[in-house]
């Protein structure tokens, strides 16, 4: 079986592989790329084989999309309160492959589908991606590796005793756009499983498409989630606006504010901590009392909608949250559906039977139950050495005793910071069965510099955070970021996730959970990098929510800063390339000075003036040697 080498192999091209690929290819538009995706599109859990008609963003118009590519506006009838169609962002990802060119290809054309990663080992320096297209099987060689494969892949399917003896159709989420479940008429009573969003999406479809509904929420888990519909009184642009504001993060304990006067104010002193207190008591009435679970008349009490309420305030997140976007929801599953707060004790021949003893008849099964980490495909050795989950009963003892000392030592130091997280309320706590991720920033690993991991953290919009892991991962991977001691990682990254336990409980286990720390994060991502061009001035970078244009300049302050490889050449030599070695003023100097032979021979010499440095670079650009940024071509 021959192997196909490339300088770099992107594993997944949803939102966060295709940003890592493109920012890479911006630095590196010569380089041997290939992504490598399972399904037919791209997107993840946005490409076509898995949205579906009814299936909405929960972002509201002109957040969900790349900084440097508008999405165009949805028609007014697929939109609703300001989210619209899930298909819209489909289709936007893949013209966004078609549109992004680099030395004559486009994303799209690196892009090998279909292909299934079934192994991925490293030998002798380079890492061999494993896997079979329908040729048969394929290895993949890569100098670098960037694992895209995401948190939303493979679904987490519940442990059913009996299923074997059901007899009807259990679907999960992911599989529910292909199914016929809802147009089959013959399937007429649906039972969904699971609390979170993605339940619910498939109650309130089912629902409406005239189907008698069960909806299941098991006891033994963190319950109901926290759910907020864009018909409240705030808008979702609101909600979002508000989450992206520097001010109102430090509202949250978080590892990610400045250690400054207000920060500690807010979580050393008494009278910081009452006012938290009050803050989120009053978001937590907002959010709770809006369905109004114990309070809607008998026959929603009878059809046990008051199982909704959720276990622990909206603070905490044990539990998950999302943004409910259909009409009328609360009222539609009050009236409609029959909610059982309770463990499934086996399934019989078209039969639930709880723990309780009650029997819930049913046609089909459908499970808005989560996901796992799409990792099975690395070795458990490498599980280890590279800091991401695996089962604890496997990982090795000498490293588990090394972590549980530093991670003791982070909880102290976190709850010295926010003694607000040393109390949470009385909750339900999943058990840990894996180890936490383990990696420095989110992204790279403690030891090997070769493969960077994006999109395996959990936060609120995830086309910012693309962007910006996109970028700090190019720069770790060119050995351009300046990283601490390795001592210092471990003790960083010990904290985070002792930080992550105590501020999201059981959400927090897995140490990927920063639901309010988005803007934190990036900012964060930018300063170890030096950028700095997506800051405001003044109190409007601590009062005006951040958005895509924040990003519209970090690109070229990137190359201004690090350099841009732009003779093919330099193509996979990573720090030896023309553009690694020159900032781009020096770059664009240089190139007004160097004959290159694509322009006939042309001579161009450098003189002052911006103008002239705008004829070179139209000229450049024609020849796939674009400078972008050229600042005072005059001056070194």
């Amino acid at each position: 079986m021959e192997a196909s080498h490339f300088d770099v192999a992107v594993v997944g091209a949803g939102i966060c592989g295709i940003a890592a690929a493109k920012f890479y290819l911006d630095i590196h538009p010569h380089c041997k790329l290939i992504l490598l995706e399972k399904d037919a599109s791209v997107g993840g859990v946005w490409n076509q084989s898995r949205v579906f008609d009814t299936f909405y963003t929960q972002s509201p118009f002109g957040t969900w999309e790349y900084s440097d590519m508008s999405m165009p506006q949805p028609p007014e009838e697929d939109m609703f309160n300001g989210v619209f169609k899930a298909k819209y962002t489909s289709q936007y990802l893949e013209d966004y492959i078609d549109r992004r060119v680099y030395a004559g290809q486009t994303i799209r054309q690196r892009t090998k589908f279909n292909f299934h990663v079934q192994h991925i080992t490293k030998e002798s320096g380079e890492w061999a991606v494993s896997g079979r297209d329908a040729t048969g099987e394929v290895v993949i060689q890569s100098a670098k590796l960037i694992i895209a494969s995401g948190l939303t892949s493979v679904p987490n399917m519940p442990r059913l005793p009996g299923k074997e003896n059901f007899g009807c159709p259990i679907i999960h989420q992911k599989d529910f756009g292909q199914s016929t479940v809802v147009s089959t008429p013959d399937l007429e009573k649906i039972t969904v499983l699971g609390g979170a969003k993605s339940a619910a999406d498939l109650v309130y479809d089912c629902v409406q498409a005239g189907k008698k509904v069960t909806w299941i929420i098991r006891k033994t888990g963190t319950g109901p989630g926290f759910f907020v519909s864009v018909e409240s009184k705030v808008s979702p642009r609101t909600i979002y606006a508000l989450g992206t504001i520097r001010f109102m993060t430090t509202l949250s304990p978080s590892i990610f504010n400045a250690d400054s006067w207000w920060n500690r104010f807010l979580q050393r002193t008494r009278i910081g901590r009452k006012r938290l207190t009050k803050f989120w008591d009053a978001t937590n009435k907002t959010v709770a009392e809006a369905p109004n679970f114990d309070d809607r008349g008998p026959e929603a009490r009878k059809n046990g909608f008051q199982n909704l309420k959720p276990n622990t305030p909206v603070f905490w997140q044990n539990q998950a949250a999302g943004l409910i976007n259909r009409p009328k929801f609360w009222d539609t599953i009050a009236q409609n559906v029959q909610i059982r707060y309770e463990d499934i004790e086996e399934l019989q021949k078209g039969n639930i039977r709880l723990r309780d003893g009650e029997d819930i008849r049913c046609d089909a099964i459908l499970c808005g139950t989560g996901w796992t980490p799409s990792l099975s495909f690395f070795d458990q050795d490498l599980l280890a050495d590279l800091g991401i989950p695996q089962s604890i009963e496997t990982y090795p003892a000498d490293k588990a005793k090394m972590w549980e000392g530093l991670e003791k030592d982070a909880d102290r130091e976190v709850l010295n910071r926010f003694p607000i997280l040393a109390n949470p309320p009385e909750h339900y706590h999943t058990p840990m069965t894996e180890t936490p991720y383990r990696l420095y920033n989110g992204i790279s690993p403690l030891r090997d510099h070769s493969v960077a991991f994006v999109g395996h953290v959990l936060v609120a919009n995830y086309f910012r955070v693309a962007e910006c892991q996109a970028i700090w991962a190019t720069a770790y991977l060119d050995g351009k970021v300046k990283l601490p001691p390795l001592k210092q990682r471990q003790k960083n990254v010990a904290l985070f996730v002792a930080w992550c336990r105590r501020r999201y409980l059981s959400n927090g286990n897995r140490g990927h959970w920063m639901a309010a720390e988005q803007t934190g994060y990036t900012d964060r991502l930018f300063h170890e990098l030096g950028l700095s061009s997506h800051r405001r001035f003044w109190l409007w970078d601590a009062f005006v929510p951040s958005s895509k244009k924040d990003l519209h300049r970090v690109r070229a302050e990137y190359i201004d800063k690090f350099g841009r490889e732009i003779d093919s050449e330099s193509s996979g030599k990573g720090n030896e390339g023309f553009g690694a070695r020159y900032p781009i003023r020096r770059q664009a100097q240089l190139a007004l000075s160097i004959p290159h032979p694509s322009l006939h021979g042309n001579r161009y010499h450098l003189r002052p003036g911006y103008a002239h440095a705008q004829r070179v670079h139209r000229d450049l650009v024609g020849t796939g040697h674009g400078l972008d940024s050229l600042r005072s071509p005059g001056k070194v």
